[in-house]
């Protein structure tokens, strides 16, 4: 049987959005996200984060940048026992050409040929109205939408839109919902 995964966003998801992260001091966990995603993993979910940094695009900052917070973020989940199997990253500016950028679905669609994955049993999870779309455009099973970072702005302002998604009020409660769908599939 093929694999299941939950993608993840970074900023307002899984750390606190800030304008344009370039420097690992700046990253700030939200609480319970390492505990929810140990949860997940235990439960046999790989973890992947799909992330748009146009910082990048912009000239804010550069890829190496980028990497580096990921490199810290990836010591501080390794120390509490979580471990990301990829970063996807889309560094274009929205008005750039771009393979990746979400609410595009290819990297999901890539992660699912690269580790195996059944994308219907899989879960997207962020805190935008485009991380959803890209969940629901790779066929995901569900997306949900986390009222961190831009999440609960969202939920105000995109109530129609909204009518297929789980919303929920952070990665903990996301990981309760996700594990509970996934035991009653």
């Amino acid at each position: 049987m093929k694999a299941r995964a939950v993608f993840l966003d970074r900023d307002g998801t899984l750390i606190e959005d800030k304008d344009y992260l370039s420097r690992p001091e700046d990253v700030r966990l939200y609480p319970g996200v390492f505990a929810a995603l140990r949860r997940l993993q235990g439960a046999a979910f790989k973890l992947i984060m799909v992330t748009n940094q146009s910082g990048v695009g912009r000239g804010y900052f550069t890829m190496a940048d980028v990497e580096n917070v990921h490199r810290h973020l990836s010591e501080l989940f390794t120390t509490e026992a979580v471990r990301f199997e990829k970063f996807y990253v889309a560094p274009e500016a929205p008005d750039q050409p771009s393979r990746g950028r979400k609410p595009s679905p290819q990297f999901l669609l890539d992660a699912g040929d690269e580790f195996d994955l059944d994308l219907g049993r899989s879960y997207m999870v962020g805190d935008k109205l485009i991380d959803l779309q890209c969940g629901w455009n790779a066929g995901v099973k569900a997306s949900l939408l986390v009222r961190t970072g831009y999440g609960a702005q969202v939920e105000k302002k995109h109530t129609g839109e909204l009518a297929s998604a789980v919303v929920v009020n952070d990665m903990t409660a996301a990981a309760d919902w996700i594990l509970r769908d996934a035991q009653s599939a």
